[in-house]
């Protein structure tokens, strides 16, 4: 089966598993998030080659980092500056994006932007966040489109959109309905010691300032 509902909690308990053995194959998702559908792999070179072939973009860009919690980012070695820090408590789970270093010899370097930082999220999809959980690690994503054309709303127009991969086994679709017209991630590079922004997306300036004050960009 090639396409799961994930939907309630016992779709989600019914496709983890599933989905985990699929990954851990070298297989790639589609699967939601807090904002649009996402393409994710493991963390490995191998898959995010894969995973940058399936896109259709240069295997040299770097896909962010969907972790389960801060834990996770921690056991793998990222650095949380005092901001990064007050902006993952403040924020995360949610759609808040965090540039970090560290990562060295625990995660591949092709992850790594042209600053030297890893992108990383803790995912407020609860859904996507079990299965993090239970795989263990962290997964890459990226948006669940061809590059440079629009984002897949909903599954159907995934599995058009993908439909080789589809059709070989090579990409699950995990099927959380239809998204709704949400920003990106808001993004901050978080390497330095003063917080940047890159990105304004669905946790704006104003509400970054509210919550965290100096600490934000």
């Amino acid at each position: 089966m090639t396409v799961l509902a994930f939907r309630t909690p016992a779709d989600v308990s019914a496709a983890v598993p599933t989905a985990v053995a699929h990954l851990n194959n070298g297989g790639l998702i589609a699967h939601p998030t807090e904002t649009v559908y996402g393409l994710g792999s493991r963390a490995n070179e191998a898959d995010l080659a894969a995973l940058a072939d399936l896109k259709g973009r240069e295997p040299d860009k770097p896909f962010l980092l969907l972790i389960a919690d801060m834990e996770m980012a921690v056991d793998l070695g990222l650095q949380f500056t005092a901001s990064a820090e007050a902006l993952a408590r403040k924020f995360w789970p949610g759609p808040v994006t965090l540039v970090l270093s560290g990562g060295e010899g625990e995660l591949p370097e092709t992850l790594r932007g042209p600053g030297g930082g890893i992108a990383v999220r803790w995912t407020s999809q609860r859904a996507t966040a079990t299965l993090i959980d239970q795989l263990g690690a962290p997964i890459s994503s990226t948006s669940a489109n061809i590059h440079g054309s629009s984002t897949a709303p909903g599954t159907a127009a995934l599995v058009d959109m993908f439909a080789d991969a589809v059709d070989s086994g090579s990409l699950l679709v995990l099927d959380g309905g239809v998204l709704g017209n949400v920003p990106p991630s808001t993004l901050i590079d978080c390497t330095g010691q003063a917080p940047r922004l890159i990105r304004e997306g669905a946790i704006p300036l104003e509400e970054l300032r509210a919550g965290v004050g100096r600490l934000a960009p």
